[in-house]
């Protein structure tokens, strides 16, 4: 047994994922009775994430501010830049690919009359008073918005706090990035569960039947990380980047995949920024910050589900709104929970830029939870890969400036 599990423990995250996987699918198959209950696992597996993450953004970017030193350089304004850039072209792909590959849904009562006025007011609204909102609350509730603003405000309160007092913070900072870790080790347990307990109560028609819509929401978030992003990177860094792009999609996309969020995968982008020998002082604060505003794929997911919305119910788009909703998405998506499944609760805000009712939209919600198993996977192993990516850019390009050379470690 213990040769097993010292075996086991050599193996790669990855692979270990894999083998949970593969179990998982075969127990839905031939025990679906079993499988069920194997669904524990998996969520106490989401549950453990969803608790940890929220308090873990808090402190690691409050430890980082409170320890910024007056002077030092750091790359924010342009990773800043290349994050909201990067959102704001996903929910444009999105956009351009529904109205070339246009899909429908099929949606219960409650769309009929519908006329549409619009405003993205509403939007702002609310991401304003989630910046305000009481810090005990913001934890609770996963409001990451929230949660930045006050790490934020605290971190530059503490910058002339005593040493002690920021190295206790740093501590905290580090015992939650371990907890995280350890949370990690236990994902092939956790996937096994989710998986069979999805297939054994779904079945896998469940996702057969909305086959077009995945292809094209996966499709772009592809398209996104293949084409958009390798471009975005080639004019900063003016050398081939799918030797980046490819690495920071191995070794940060695959685990975000699985984990299905991108503030639990935190820890993981820290170590990768590391290997590339990324400054501290600056992804130590931009890869917290790209887990609540970096989030291409949301404005993907939020894009494509309104338009398909548009579609079933026959409202006519034309170019300019067409835009506005790419801007509505790209607003939308910076809202976004960095936990599963957080970009769909954001689609009736979308939704009522064409006058769509409520009861209409979280229908279309619903369908989004259903493709949620592959789409809510690729989105984040999306999003959490440009975090490390577009820091790693921004960083690489004024090497490029100051001559000198950039390389990207294989292993």
């Amino acid at each position: 047994m213990t040769n097993l599990l010292r075996r086991w423990n050599q193996l790669s995250l990855v692979k270990r994922i894999i083998i949970g996987l593969i179990v998982g699918i075969i127990l839905a198959i031939i025990v679906p009775n079993v499988a069920k209950p194997i669904g524990i696992f998996g969520s106490l597996f989401v549950g453990a994430l969803k608790a940890v993450a929220p308090i873990l953004v808090f402190f690691l970017v409050m430890s980082a501010i409170s320890q910024h030193k007056s002077g030092q350089k750091t790359n924010m304004k342009s990773i800043i830049v290349l994050y909201l850039l990067g959102t704001f072209l996903a929910g444009l792909v999105a956009v351009v690919a529904s109205f070339i590959f246009p899909v429908t849904l099929t949606l219960g009562a409650g769309a009929e009359n519908v006329s549409p006025p619009g405003g993205v007011v509403e939007v702002l609204k609310a991401l304003l008073l989630n910046i305000v909102s009481n810090p005990i609350t913001a934890l609770s509730n996963a409001n990451y918005i929230g949660i930045l603003a006050w790490a934020l405000l605290l971190g530059l309160a503490l910058k002339k706090a005593p040493e002690a007092t920021k190295t206790m913070i740093s501590n905290f900072s580090d015992a939650l990035s371990q907890i995280v870790r350890w949370v990690i080790n236990f994902a092939p347990i956790g996937i096994m569960g989710l998986v069979a307990d999805t297939i054994a109560t779904n079945g896998i028609e469940s996702l057969v039947d909305y086959g077009q819509l995945l292809l094209l929401l996966v499709g772009c978030m592809f398209f996104m990380a293949l084409v958009v992003n390798p471009i975005i990177t080639f004019i900063n860094i003016r050398q081939n980047p799918y030797p980046l792009v490819l690495k920071c999609l191995k070794d940060s996309g695959i685990t975000a995949f699985f984990t299905r969020s991108s503030a639990a995968n935190i820890p993981v982008n820290m170590n990768l920024c590391e290997k590339l020998g990324l400054d501290k002082d600056t992804y130590s604060v931009s890869i917290p910050l790209g887990a609540t505003v970096n989030m291409a794929g949301a404005a993907i997911t939020i894009s494509v589900l309104t338009l398909a919305a548009v579609n079933t119910l026959g409202i006519k788009v034309d170019i300019g709104t067409a835009l506005i909703l790419s801007l509505l998405s790209a607003v939308s998506a910076c809202g976004a929970s960095g936990v599963a499944g957080g970009s769909l609760l954001l689609i009736p805000l979308a939704c009522s830029l064409f006058g769509i009712p409520n009861d209409v939209a979280m229908q279309v919600v619903g369908v989004g939870f259903v493709v949620g198993v592959i789409q809510d996977s690729c989105e984040t192993a999306l999003n959490s890969s440009t975090d490390v990516l577009l820091t790693a850019v921004s960083e690489f390009r004024q090497w490029r400036k100051e001559g000198k050379k950039i390389v990207i470690p294989r292993k």
